[in-house]
């Protein structure tokens, strides 16, 4: 195996580091005249006959936040324009909160989703610490549109989708949202020094963790109202890129992740109590690895499984790499056990022989079975979150969220 692919060695952080600075190129012509984000075409050239999203938006801002702090060029008038984005165009001011996305022609996408709304505190918190106009008052209206409109403080759970107006809440109910929900409110008492917010993100992975030991470690993704598994969701559509059928061993990985920041963050004097929590991390992240990597005789990570495991799309996405290449990391860096590092350098290797793009810069979003690009899901670049975030994330405080880790650590700057 390369040093470049193994952790701890210079030459894995120097590629980290070029892989980083290409990512943070890659990304400059998301700006459209309004701020909000045009998605981007295979060599980072805006797609402005798609949608423009206020999760993409918020991504944006989070990762040229990142960026002005480390100092790349450019980084600051970026994460500004996203941030003007946020607040004023993609902003409702009629019925508060936050459209979905622009069409192409200026029109509303119906629905105001939870997952959005996660991100727009994201990219708040991020804003703060790199001093973007704006940020703290954008902070302080995202958080109370939250806790307004999707935080429920008996259930310890978020709510998923109400109608642009906020007259109607939908029955349906979800994890992916409730986990970007736990990496914003990490930020929030981060950045902001809201304990309250890093309480509830520990509600929400308790009631994750139970989910997902009684399926042997495969998390339920979808719900109904009365928080009840729905394990056929999707079943005829399993590709969807936000509701697919099964068990996504992506997320199984980055909820390991996030839960083992909640748990060493909460009881960082006290190992004990952190130790069924790091346990809990280890075991969503040996099941998703053992199920969906090098699955079906290729290497790559297999985009969903059924119950019992096997692969039902077999489709790689980049982002289930970056959250493979962040967890793997972190629980080395947390129990020192030899398997991770060795789970970290097979992600490198596969990373730099498959899923960068040595030509045009960023990671192929989507690539099929053989690891063939392909476009059904994610076609494009559409940007560059969860990539820079695994260029980061390895020599980052376990305990910290990435923000705020980068703005107190001059050595990664």
């Amino acid at each position: 195996m390369e040093k470049k692919y193994l952790f701890g060695t210079q030459e894995n952080k120097e590629f980290l580091q070029s892989v980083r600075d290409g990512l943070l190129a890659f990304g400059h012509q998301f700006p459209s005249p309004g701020g909000s984000s045009y998605y981007l075409g295979d060599d980072g050239t805006p797609w402005k006959d798609r949608p423009r999203e206020t999760w993409i938006t918020s991504r944006m801002a989070h990762v040229y936040s990142i960026g002005t702090m480390l100092g790349h060029e450019g980084s600051k008038d970026l994460a500004a324009a996203a941030i003007r984005g946020i607040c004023g165009e993609l902003n409702d001011k009629e019925h508060g909160g936050w459209f979905s996305g622009l069409t192409a022609d200026g029109g509303i996408l119906p629905n105001k989703l939870c997952y959005q709304h996660a991100f727009v505190i994201l990219a708040a918190t991020s804003g703060i610490l790199a001093e973007i106009p704006g940020a703290p008052e954008l902070l302080e209206e995202a958080l109370k549109v939250y806790d307004q409109r999707f935080w429920n403080e008996e259930e310890g759970l978020s709510a998923d989708t109400w109608n642009t107006e906020f007259t109607e809440l939908s029955d349906y109910r979800g994890l992916n949202a409730n986990m970007h929900t736990v990496e914003a409110f990490l930020a929030v008492a981060d950045v902001a020094k809201k304990e309250e917010y890093r309480v509830r993100a520990g509600r929400i992975i308790d009631r994750v963790i139970v989910w997902a030991e009684d399926h042997n470690w495969r998390i339920p993704e979808h719900f109904n109202s009365a928080w009840v598994p729905d394990l056929e969701c999707n079943k005829d559509k399993p590709d969807d890129p936000f509701k697919p059928y099964g068990a996504t061993p992506g997320h199984g990985i980055e909820w390991a992740r996030l839960i083992t920041q909640w748990a060493t963050s909460t009881y960082a004097a006290d190992k004990e109590k952190a130790a069924p929590y790091v346990t809990a991390a280890e075991n969503l992240f040996n099941r998703a690895v053992a199920d969906a990597w090098n699955a079906d005789g290729a290497p790559g990570i297999a985009y969903t499984t059924d119950w019992d495991g096997n692969p039902v799309v077999h489709d790689r996405m980049h982002w289930t790499l970056a959250e493979a290449i962040n967890t793997s990391s972190v629980l080395l860096n947390v129990t020192g056990k030899e398997q991770y590092a060795d789970c970290f350098a097979q992600f490198m290797a596969y990373l730099d022989d498959k899923v960068l793009d040595h030509v045009h810069g960023s990671w192929y979003h989507q690539l099929d079975r053989n690891n063939e690009l392909l476009g059904t899901v994610w076609p494009g670049k559409s940007d560059i979150y969860h990539a820079l975030q695994a260029t980061m994330i390895p020599y980052l405080p376990v305990d910290l969220s990435i923000a705020a880790a980068v703005s107190g650590d001059s050595g990664t700057r």
